[in-house]
């Protein structure tokens, strides 16, 4: 018995096959089975090319000005337990001193623990 991804709307484990289908009961979310498999390859990566995952820390590896305010995210802030998202900001994390913020993985670096 071969182990099926999770729905990708509602994350539910009880995903069935339907022919060339995926299939949801909770939410009723039906997908391809070939874009199952390449949104399993798609990874995000930081500036050094590590992968990231959610949960990681993370450095920022250039000053970022924050949108709407005067004040700057400093080089070499730490930003721990990160989530990654769809989008062109695919970092969603709380930074100390600025609240919840989004950033992209471009402009971090993964701190090695």
């Amino acid at each position: 018995m071969s182990a099926l991804p999770a729905c990708p709307l509602c994350q539910s484990a009880y995903t069935y096959d339907d022919g060339n289908l995926l299939n949801c009961p909770e939410c009723g979310h039906a997908w391809s089975a070939a874009q199952s498999e390449q949104d399993n390859t798609q990874q995000i990566r930081d500036s050094a090319g590590n992968v990231l995952q959610d949960g990681d820390t993370v450095t920022v590896i250039k000053d970022l000005k924050v949108k709407g305010s005067s004040s700057v995210v400093k080089i070499g802030t730490k930003v721990k337990n990160i989530k990654l998202v769809d989008g062109d900001h695919d970092i969603d994390c709380k930074i100390d001193g600025f609240g919840a913020m989004s950033l992209k993985s471009e402009f971090v670096r993964k701190v090695q623990d």
